[in-house]
């Protein structure tokens, strides 16, 4: 195993500190270094001179700033027995890494171990990420007239390798925290450091997305493209998941640096460590009362004890000055990122999809999403995407949706669907709406951030919009519309949609009945689905695709997400491909379901094949005696039921030959109907 030397970048506070200590605790083949260019940083800051720190203003204030610049202890405190910390800061964060590397090499460890760097993201600066060493080495820092030539610093750190046979490889740990945590512990104890407003560079979140650009463009990340150790140039870890399962989020530490985990990792002797800086004692009080990460909480408290990390007897409950919030605003976008290319961000989902996979077709776990009020609308990956909580579809599932299939390089029926999103949002009262064109603008721009073309669905949704302050009043909505529109790769036939070869089964949903337009006008597009949700969640616990719901009399009125059709007739001869005469198409009247625009499509073809079509109402039992009967629907187009309540639908537990047409038909239209569709411009 060679030396690995891991650079830790990460905003102040004390997580920081415990995983310092948590890598001392490996060993005798460990060496932790707190923060060796925080001297270095300091005097670029306030100066190299003692009293007024070089005249000026200073940038920082440290209550130990001159004495830390001199190497000796403060006068207020310390003594002699911390002289030689005080001393050791004189060295560069180069130096300090040669004699640990020496250290080791010396110490019988075969030439193997970790050097372990604690540094401060605002630091990053002073470090050469090409070189993989801090830039413009010194031997001092503070003795100018003797700055170290780089290249000879570096044979000099070749050769100690050579000498030995050893390796060095470098690898980058990048801890991040959310920064409302950050800064609101920030002030309990160290306002009086930072004047009550830390700036972001202080913060150092911000420059922790820059430190992640530079280790991806640097050029030791470039040249070990072909090392199957270098997969991840940089491992990115939340310290809440570092506190809340601590073993595990080690483990996939170390299996990202490419070192061994060890179970001492996670204890730690309580007070001062060799490792810290002469700065602890005016920081580390916190880390200095625990002794370790609370892997095993549920045993310390049966003993009564517990006295790790962030254990939750020291949680406290802070208030956030608002002379925090532009570090915070500039702060939280860059976490929202980093925290996306965490181990545990990616395992995040808790279930298993019935498919058995998160995600059916593997590109949709990228896709590009737009979201926006008006004039606002942008297109962001999908896991950056958000509305606020002030949103109306949020406060009470106030908004109006459509979905939308794209076939062949257009984009099918997209004006029938705009006109009835329309009519929805008109329904309901909103107001500053999108137009259509900035709707339809908004649609070919994502479509073409994906390259989606063919193959693929989305749906559209047009909200209420944000509100000034929570309420379901919409005198309170004053920021116009809010659109979403969120496209995936996705077939007509999946673990998303159904089999329409071989059909789907159904029952009766007994919670939930269709409601009246006197209640709740169903010819509204709304996004109020708790009435289809629970008879999907009985469909689910009975092991089939849908329920069938009825309205307030009993009549059949559509399944909990599709438009229904039955079929009756002698089938002999459509089965011969003779005739159409004696069949008839039956489908439930709109006064109780969604007139869908699939279904109206269909009832135009069975017309132009010259079936006959009734609209009217339907009682279950026609349905359960039917010769054949299908749903329809923008996502999975036309699918053959075969069963009803465990009845068996026709003489063959199949599609029928009048579904089977109908299916072919409608596809024949998707391909040949161009006025049926809006082409999608090309793509730059």
């Amino acid at each position: 195993m060679p030396i690995t030397i891991i650079h830790c970048w990460s905003s102040p506070r004390s997580r920081s500190t415990a995983l310092l200590y948590s890598f001392e605790a490996r060993g005798v083949d460990t060496v932790a270094l707190d923060e060796p260019l925080y001297r270095r940083w300091l005097r670029e800051k306030i100066g190299s001179g003692s009293g007024s720190g070089g005249g000026g203003a200073r940038a920082v204030t440290r209550p130990y700033a001159e004495a830390l610049l001199r190497g000796d202890p403060p006068e207020c405190g310390g003594g002699d027995d911390d002289a030689w910390r005080w001393e050791r800061e004189r060295k560069s964060s180069d130096e300090r890494v040669y004699d640990a590397v020496a250290s080791l090499l010396g110490g019988g460890n075969d030439a193997s171990g970790c050097v372990f760097l604690k540094q401060m993201a605002k630091f990053s600066h002073l470090f050469d990420f090409d070189a993989g060493w801090e830039t413009r080495t010194t031997r001092r820092i503070d003795d100018d007239d003797h700055r170290g030539d780089d290249d000879e610093w570096r044979e000099k750190c070749r050769r100690l390798l050579l000498d030995r046979g050893a390796e060095v490889r470098h690898r980058h740990l990048l801890l991040v925290r959310d920064p409302m945590c950050v800064l609101s512990s920030w002030m309990g104890k160290s306002g009086n450091v930072h004047g009550n407003n830390p700036h972001p560079d202080e913060v150092g979140i911000t420059q922790l997305s820059d430190v992640y650009s530079r280790i991806v463009g640097s050029s030791m990340n470039r040249g070990n493209d072909d090392d199957d150790d270098h997969d991840d140039p940089v491992v990115v870890v939340d310290s809440d998941d570092l506190a809340a399962n601590p073993r595990e989020t080690l483990r996939e530490i170390c299996d990202g640096l490419g070192i061994d985990y060890r179970d001492s990792m996670l204890r730690w002797e309580p007070g001062p460590h060799v490792c810290d800086g002469p700065w602890a004692r005016w920081w580390y009080h916190d880390v200095w009362e625990s002794d370790g990460w609370d892997a095993d909480e549920a045993d310390d408290d049966a003993a009564g004890g517990g006295t790790g990390i962030d254990h939750p007897r020291t949680q406290k409950y802070r208030t956030v000055p608002p002379s925090l919030l532009p570090a915070l605003r500039m702060s939280i976008p860059a976490y929202d990122f980093l925290r996306t290319l965490t181990r545990a961000y990616k395992r995040r989902a808790v279930a298993t999809p019935p498919s058995g996979r998160l995600y059916e077709d593997p590109r949709n776990e990228n896709v590009f999403v737009f979201v926006g009020a008006r004039g606002r609308g942008r297109i962001v990956p999908r896991d950056m995407a958000g509305v606020s909580p002030f949103d109306s579809s949020v406060q009470g599932g106030d908004a109006t949706w459509e979905g939308i299939r794209i076939y062949n390089g257009r984009v099918f029926h997209l004006e029938r669907h705009l006109d009835r999103l329309f009519r929805s949002a008109k329904a309901l009262g909103f107001e500053n709406v999108h137009t259509r064109s900035e709707i339809t603008e908004a649609v070919f721009r994502v479509l073409a951030a994906n390259g989606m073309r063919d193959g693929a669905h989305m749906r559209l949704t047009l909200t209420r919009g944000e509100k000034c302050t929570s309420s379901m009043n919409p005198l309170f909505n004053v920021y116009g519309t809010t659109l979403i529109i969120l496209p995936e790769w996705k077939p007509t036939e999946g673990a998303t949609t159904y089999d329409n070869t071989k059909g789907i089964s159904l029952i009766t949903a007994g919670v939930c009945r269709r409601s009246p337009p006197s209640t709740l006008d169903n010819k509204i597009h709304h996004n109020n689905l708790i009435q289809n949700i629970l008879p999907k969640i009985q469909a689910n616990i009975a092991g089939v695709a849908d329920a069938i719901m009825l309205d307030v009399e009993g009549y059949v009125a559509e399944t909990n997400a599709t438009n229904l059709f039955l079929v009756r007739g002698d089938l002999m001869g459509i089965e011969n491909h003779s005739r159409h005469d004696g069949i008839v198409l039956i489908t439930p009247t709109g006064d109780h379901c969604l007139p869908g625009i699939t279904r109206d499509t269909v009832l135009l073809l069975a017309r132009e094949l010259g079936i006959k079509t009734e609209e009217r109402r339907v009682s279950l039992s026609e349905f359960y005696c039917a010769d054949e009967v299908f749903t329809t629907g923008t996502m999975g187009e036309l699918t053959p039921v075969t069963k009803i309540d465990g009845r068996v639908i026709g003489r063959e537990n199949a599609r029928g030959a009048v579904t089977e047409l109908l299916q072919r038909t409608y596809k024949e239209a998707v391909a040949t109907r161009d006025d049926w569709s809006t082409e999608i411009p090309p793509f730059a």
